[in-house]
């Protein structure tokens, strides 16, 4: 028990500090500087479409992870939970690597058309995408494996094509697994910073999200320290309400969406 209760203050007390200590008489005109209000809409706007991203392209592949066996799938699921333990400058280099001016895809682009993708909106949303996508596929996944299939092969003994079933009832199945995925990857884009700041920049209102500009504040430039930490709280404030959501949401059986 004490080294549980040791466990949760090493979590628990420096976010406890940052509220502490926190100006909450100037909090308010703090979080409504021109700065900050430019970094807080371009997150909410880019965390958003990022989100949207990962359900469009995560619904599919957590369908062919959950239906895959052998060594085949593991390899898939490596891949997929890569950006989970990569240092996230690591991936934002590796977004280099691939989209950058003089990429392996990005350097073709740039050839044909002249668009370079880096530093500008559009990578900030590829770089959230990149690393909010496996929150969404494992929690599907998981949802996936668990359903009875006794109802979709009801569905189908009962004429419904493939496609029917599939929206007509696993897609309801999998309604709290779907929202508590969602949930989590608008969180991790929400609070993304080292890829973006590798692949996007810091460029205020096009690049620079909540957590780029709580950085260049206590690097001295930028919103001031008061509206960095007046983000901070936002941030955590969004973290704590997104997961208690992620949590009850997890209670509910599959099925009861």
């Amino acid at each position: 028990m004490p080294l549980a209760v040791a466990g949760l203050l090493v979590i628990g007390l420096p976010v406890l500090a940052l509220v502490v200590r926190a100006d909450w008489p100037h909090l308010g005109a703090d979080l409504g500087s021109t700065q900050a209000l430019t970094a807080l809409r371009l997150s909410l706007v880019t965390a958003f479409i990022a989100t949207a991203a990962c359900l469009v392209v995560g619904l599919p592949l957590a369908l062919l992870l959950a239906r895959g066996h052998g060594l085949g799938n593991s390899l898939l699921r490596t891949i997929v939970l890569m950006p989970l333990v990569l240092p996230p400058m690591v991936g934002g280099l590796a977004l280099l690597s691939l989209l950058g001016r003089r990429g392996l895809v990005g350097g073709l682009i740039n050839q044909a058309t002249g668009f370079a993708l880096p530093f500008t909106t559009a990578a900030v949303v590829v770089a959230q995408t990149f690393v909010a996508l496996p929150f969404l596929v494992v929690s599907l996944e998981g949802a996936l494996r668990g359903l009875d299939p006794r109802y979709a092969q009801a569905a189908a003994c009962l004429g419904a094509r493939p496609s029917r079933v599939f929206w007509s009832v696993t897609v309801p199945l999998l309604g709290p697994a779907l929202r508590n995925g969602l949930a989590l990857s608008f969180a991790r884009a929400l609070g993304e910073f080292g890829a973006t700041a590798l692949f996007a920049g810091n460029l205020p209102g096009v690049t620079q999200t909540m957590p780029l500009a709580i950085y260049t504040a206590f690097a001295g430039a930028g919103v001031s320290q008061g509206s960095a930490t007046a983000l901070s709280l936002l941030l955590v404030v969004c973290a704590v309400v997104l997961l208690v959501i992620s949590g009850l949401l997890r209670r509910r059986p599959v099925g009861a969406g």
